[in-house]
């Protein structure tokens, strides 16, 4: 496209663009002012002004500041059976998880969710099968690392997790490469997060799946419920609130009748519930 193409007034935020980046920023701040001056004339899109603004910001963050703490993670002991790690897996929607030995402060490998797919590890054909056999290596990384870096290794190591461990070598928590590109992006839904167009999915004998951040006054309505919305807006605000921390994976409370147990939750909240009516 040649300037003719372009339209006049089009033409002139583009010129006045070009003259402000011709005078040279001098820091990053004067980057991002020049940047959100350019969103506010339609010539960069929020979309793009808001990733671009991300990458400035993992520039400056540490792993600390994303990991998942360790009181949050879902680890799989190596010894445990298929009927004792399963569940683990399925509830929690991760597709890899940090392995422990015997020493439950250190974590010896990584296994992915997808490999045990070439197993047949239920009824009689659990016998002879351990974890230990399909634990893929384990990248530890300080607590202190560059998240612009890590992002790097991890696209150049083709890894997607590591283990966090502090300043004197204990497990601090896991990142993977999702957290760091959800700094950039956003929030990513994969094939197993619930459609966000449906806060409420009913499953059979009386089960529901929930969305953290289906609204109270929608949830009231759905289930004739009471729950007060005066401070929380949402489900998994007010289910935070109740335990009184964020809760971790299979985590359950009773209230109003209902057994809330978190299937699905990150650091920043609760995204899935599963709900049982007592009734």
């Amino acid at each position: 496209m040649n300037n003719d193409d372009i339209p006049h007034k089009h033409h002139e935020h583009w010129n006045w663009f070009h003259s402000l980046l011709h005078r040279g920023p001098k820091n990053r701040n004067q980057i991002i002012d020049l940047l959100r001056k350019a969103e506010e004339r339609d010539i960069l899109d929020a979309n793009s002004l808001e990733m671009i603004e991300g990458v400035f910001e993992i520039a400056q963050m540490q792993v600390r500041d994303i990991m998942i703490p360790r009181s949050h993670m879902v680890v799989l002991e190596v010894d445990d059976a298929p009927h004792e790690f399963l569940p683990k897996i399925t509830n929690s929607s991760h597709s890899r998880f940090p392995v422990i030995g015997e020493n439950r402060d250190e974590v010896i490998g990584i296994v992915l969710a997808k490999d045990l797919l070439k197993f047949n590890i239920m009824g009689e054909a659990t016998k002879g099968f351990h974890l230990r056999n399909i634990i893929r290596p384990v990248t530890f990384v300080p607590e202190s690392k560059r998240l612009s870096v890590l992002l790097t290794e991890f696209r150049q190591t083709h890894n997607h997790m590591a283990v966090v461990i502090d300043e004197y070598g204990g497990v601090a928590g896991l990142v993977t490469i999702e957290d760091i590109l959800e700094e950039i992006v956003g929030d990513i839904e994969d094939e197993f997060d619930i459609d966000s167009g449906k806060f409420i999915q009913q499953l059979p004998n009386k089960h529901f799946i929930v969305n953290g951040l289906t609204p109270i006054e929608e949830f009231n309505e759905y289930f004739t419920t009471s729950l007060s919305d005066e401070e929380f807006d949402t489900i998994g605000g007010f289910i935070t609130h109740e335990l009184g921390h964020l809760p971790v994976v299979s985590e359950s409370v009773f209230i109003a009748g209902f057994q809330f147990k978190v299937l699905n939750a990150d650091k920043r909240r609760i995204r899935q519930l599963e709900i049982t009516s007592k009734v």
